[in-house]
């Protein structure tokens, strides 16, 4: 008869182990390790199951607005909720099989991190928060512990920082303030958890969080944040030189650069796709509603209509600018062409295989230029064109080859469509008034044989006209430059934009018609005619289409630019200084927005213009003559001191006198206006929180600062340690009396523990060898 006690039968698995060598002693020591301790606050689970949620649902959220929707939030919610909910039922038990499983799934995520890596490897913020989303739903099977709680909650935190580095709209904005107003209660359970409190005994204690002070906490956070955007200096080279890239785009067939597929344009007599067509190349007709008619490789100015407003792409950029788009040399008459269109004068230029990188070639200018850094998300679908900022010497696109024209436009072999993602590098000029009206009129051959050209039949009579003009000025005009600025003026004041223009007849020209017949026309009429102009008096010009800046928002720091904001612009050349744009359209900016001198603080600066447009001019005036005033106030006080100091010896030691006593008598007003609020925010207090809190201020005043990371019975079980024994039994009373109030909601003795508090005090003022060390042993443990 067996021997064995009755019990738990032993499992094969522990008699295989007992066999091993050294297997004895490794059951023993599994067997020797304590029990995990398990959270019991379901409030604090769901809590922090809705944080992972709110996590996972902005990363979806913010890769739609760059990228193609991740979809994941629609199954790792619920299935993080699905582990959460059995890590509760399985709290107390050890879960082998479970970790074991969590493991090998682990390693298979990780594996498909890697295969997806290599494809977005120019931009891996998604792939790595899609393993790491991955990771937060295999571990939410397994949260026995506090601690385990902790990792989910720093694994939300994480998604949501990903999410904002991706979110380019303020659809992440409710979900940043439900993160925040879901964290505040979270962060109080785990404080009162550390403690020790049985979740029990929370229900019988008011919550320490009301909504009014929630809300002022939110509102205090998002402004901080804000002013903190705002303010934060966007220095040229901050930036690391992996910019947003989408996944390579595969070839299906072979690359004809000299195809512009553009939707909005009738082919062969077939409507384009999407677009609908409408737009011909040659004669009267309608304008295409959806898309702008000036990107194609012949563009026909004799259409009529208007576009209908839509966003089109979003841009952030390090300084504002015209994306320019496509560059025309020339002129038909009612329209525009590229004359080296064919596949043989295009430049085809393929990127490395391991880099999205494509180098470009741009011209040496005698200007100084900087570094302008944009990345660009396609909101609606575009032609193949690239828009960039002139002059772009480093595109990131995520095909094998782009092409680039005479022009120097840039196309790709696909469209724009949504969703697409791509980053540029320009070189862009600054504009220097001084060095261009000493630009000569004279331009090499390869300038003058293509951006002088114009119809021989309506050549004179511009001529005539425009030397007129030039001639009415009140001062001679020397320079091309000055004459550019001139002609581009007179458009601007003495012509109209009309919106009714009829179409102009089959032999009609453009110009002519608008400065004899109609005395104005379309907006894009107005930049072909200083085109023309300009090119009839010898000074070589070419017509670009492309964008304007587009609207800024502050909140997220993009150029939010519609199809409206298409339009095009005059490029002038100027000898060994390059290309630049002007503007002559009625209501823009005669010189196109771009870089200037001092950009540290460009997006502040865009904020306050944009707040300046919704408030009543009145108030708009009085707020800049006020920080003008500010402005004035601390350039004098500089200017004073700089003076003072040159004046040799007395004045430097007249300043460092005068420094100091400025120092000094604001470092007594900042004491006296500390111990102000302090003396206020106790008075604020309850009694009970106000003592203890003059208790800690005390001990921090003489060296003995409680860290935030203790808890009040762990700040005084170290003080028993290194405080002596009148003190530290002081330190316990009132922090033993302070948790039972603050968690256990029981009254305190307030005359009694003012009566601990005032010996404390006594005792700090004593020499430390007048006090006793003896280790007290009636304080309680």
């Amino acid at each position: 008869m067996s021997t064995r006690p009755v019990g738990k039968p032993v499992s094969r698995s522990r008699v295989a182990l007992l066999h091993l060598p050294f297997g004895q002693r490794l059951w023993h020591r599994f067997q020797q390790q304590p029990p995990v301790e398990p959270e019991n606050s379901v409030l604090l689970r769901v809590l922090v199951q809705a944080l992972v949620a709110v996590g996972i649902i902005a990363t979806d959220l913010a890769a739609a607005d760059s990228a193609d929707a991740l979809g994941i939030s629609a199954w790792a919610v619920p299935a993080s909720g699905v582990g959460a909910v059995w890590s509760w039922l399985q709290r107390y038990k050890r879960n082998i099989p479970v970790k074991f499983c969590i493991a090998i799934a682990m390693l298979l995520a990780l594996a498909a991190f890697f295969t997806r890596l290599w494809g977005e490897r120019n931009d891996t913020r998604l792939a790595l928060a899609t393993l790491l989303i991955h990771l937060q739903v295999f571990h939410s099977f397994d949260l026995p512990r506090r601690k385990d709680l902790g990792y989910s909650v720093v694994i939300a935190l994480i998604l949501l920082g990903v999410a904002a580095t991706l979110s380019q709209t303020l659809t992440l904005a409710p979900l940043i303030l439900v993160f925040l107003g879901l964290a505040v209660p979270v962060l109080m359970l785990d404080y009162r958890s550390r403690l020790g409190l049985a979740p029990s005994s929370w229900q019988r204690t008011r919550s320490p969080i009301s909504w009014q002070p929630l809300g002022r906490f939110l509102l205090l956070i998002g402004g901080l944040g804000l002013v903190i955007f705002l303010v934060l200096p966007r220095f040229p080279g901050y930036q690391l030189r992996s910019f947003p890239v989408s996944t390579p785009i595969p070839m299906q067939e072979e690359f004809n650069p000299s195809t512009i597929l553009n939707s909005g344009y009738v082919r062969q007599g077939t409507p384009g796709s999407g677009g609908g067509g409408l737009n011909q190349e040659q004669g009267p007709g309608e304008l295409n509603p959806e898309v702008y008619y000036g990107f194609n490789s012949r563009i026909n100015q004799n259409l009529r209509g208007i576009l209908k407003p839509r966003v089109v792409m979003r841009v952030r950029s390090q300084a504002p600018g015209y994306w320019r788009v496509l560059a025309f040399d020339r002129y038909t008459g009612q329209g525009w062409e590229i004359s080296r269109n064919a596949e043989e004068q295009l430049q085809t230029l393929e990127r490395p295989v391991w880099s999205f990188r494509f180098t470009l070639p741009w011209s040496v200018t005698l200007n100084r230029t900087r570094e302008v850094i944009q990345s660009y998300t396609i909101v609606s679908d575009l032609p193949n064109l690239i828009p960039a900022l002139y002059e772009a010497k480093e595109l990131y696109f995520p095909t094998d080859q782009i092409a680039l024209d005479a022009e120097g436009s840039l196309r790709s072999p696909v469209p724009l469509s949504e969703g697409l993602t791509y980053s540029v590098v320009s070189e862009v000029p600054y504009r220097n008034r001084t060095q261009l009206q000493q630009a000569t009129s004279r331009a090499p051959a390869a300038i003058r044989d293509y951006y002088l050209q114009l119809p021989p039949e309506v050549a004179a009579r511009v001529q005539e006209k425009t030397k007129a003009i030039l001639a009415g000025s009140p001062k001679p005009l020397t320079t091309p430059y000055e004459q550019v600025l001139y002609l581009a003026q007179y458009l601007k004041q003495n012509y109209t934009i009309q919106p009714d223009l009829p179409f102009f007849a089959d032999n009609e020209d453009l110009v002519e018609a608008f400065l004899f017949k109609y005395e104005g026309g379309y907006p894009d009429h107005f930049t072909t005619v200083l085109t023309v102009m300009l090119r009839s008096i010898g000074i070589p010009a070419r017509l670009v289409m492309g964008f304007g800046s587009g609207e800024f928002n502050p909140l997220t720091g993009f150029y939010v630019v519609q199809n409206i904001d298409a339009h095009a612009v005059t490029e002038v050349y100027f000898h060994k200084y390059g290309w630049f744009a002007f503007d002559p359209i009625p209501g823009h900016e005669l010189l196109p927005v771009s870089i200037e001198e001092t950009e540290t603080f460009g997006v502040l600066r865009q904020a306050w213009n944009w707040v300046a447009g919704w408030l009543p001019s009145p108030l708009t005036g009085f707020l800049t003559r006020l920080f003008q005033q500010l402005v004035t106030l601390i350039g004098g006080v500089l200017s004073g001191l700089v003076a003072l100091f040159s004046r040799g010896w007395l004045g430097i030691l007249a300043g460092c006198g005068l420094l100091t006593s400025v120092g000094f008598l604001g470092w007594l007003s900042w004491r006296g206006w500390r111990h102000w609020c302090y003396r206020r925010w106790l008075a604020k207090l309850p009694p009970m929180e106000a003592l203890y809190q003059q208790m800690l201020r005390h001990l921090a005043l003489h060296g003995f600062p409680k860290s935030p990371a203790q808890t009040p019975l762990e700040y005084a079980a170290d003080c028993r340690v290194q405080q002596p024994i009148e003190r530290a039994k002081a330190i316990d009373e009132i922090s033993r009396a302070y948790v039972d109030w603050r968690y256990g909601g029981q009254p305190a003795d307030l005359a009694a523990l003012q009566r601990h508090l005032k010996h404390l005090k006594t005792q700090l003022q004593k020499p430390l060898r007048h006090v006793i060390w003896s280790r007290p042993h009636s304080i309680r443990r």
